[in-house]
């Protein structure tokens, strides 16, 4: 049986790919459009999204603190402004990554120290790391969804629970079916 982390992982990538496929149907424009919203375009909601998980598959992996921060800053600064297609790719080079990740993994469950300068110290697990990454992408592609509306377009369905209707016999969630 697939370990939950490796299929919120999965619903992860389906997401994010659904929110860039329904970008890809809207005018050039509506990606980079400035508006009043929690983000000043949907461009930086996703460049927002890809800095963040590349910055927890670091943590995930045990990368140096300063490291991952500097890592995080340049990938921001490299990805500012990138259109659509080519953060496409970007998102699909890193959804190898934390699938090859957790593949290597021999517990998926395994304690996880993180540290963070104002927070200070949390003892978790690595799937309640994965979860957290999944969790933060749901909340931003809400903020996308809105944004989308507010420039006069319909967002896309992205609930986990589409994921499985769509994944059907392929996905057997936490045992049952």
């Amino acid at each position: 049986m697939k370990h939950p982390a490796k299929q919120w992982v999965d619903y992860h990538v389906w997401a994010n790919q659904r929110i860039i496929n329904r970008l890809k149907e809207l005018p050039e424009g509506v990606y980079h459009q400035e508006i009043q919203s929690v983000f000043p375009s949907i461009s930086e909601v996703m460049v927002h999204m890809y800095v963040t998980d590349v910055l927890w598959l670091d943590v995930m992996s045990g990368q140096d603190r300063e490291e991952t921060m500097t890592r995080a800053r340049r990938t921001s600064e490299e990805t500012k402004g990138k259109g659509l297609e080519e953060l496409e790719k970007l998102f699909a080079d890193l959804s190898v990554k934390y699938r090859d990740f957790l593949d290597s993994q021999e517990d998926l469950d395994r304690p996880l120290l993180l540290e963070h300068p104002q927070a200070g110290r949390l003892k978790t697990r690595l799937s309640q790391a994965v979860l957290h990454v999944v969790n933060h992408g749901t909340y931003h592609r809400v903020n996308i969804t809105a944004m989308l509306r507010q420039q006069g377009h319909a967002g896309v369905m992205t609930d986990f629970v589409a994921y499985l209707y769509e994944a059907g016999e392929k996905t057997q969630p936490f045992g049952l079916g």
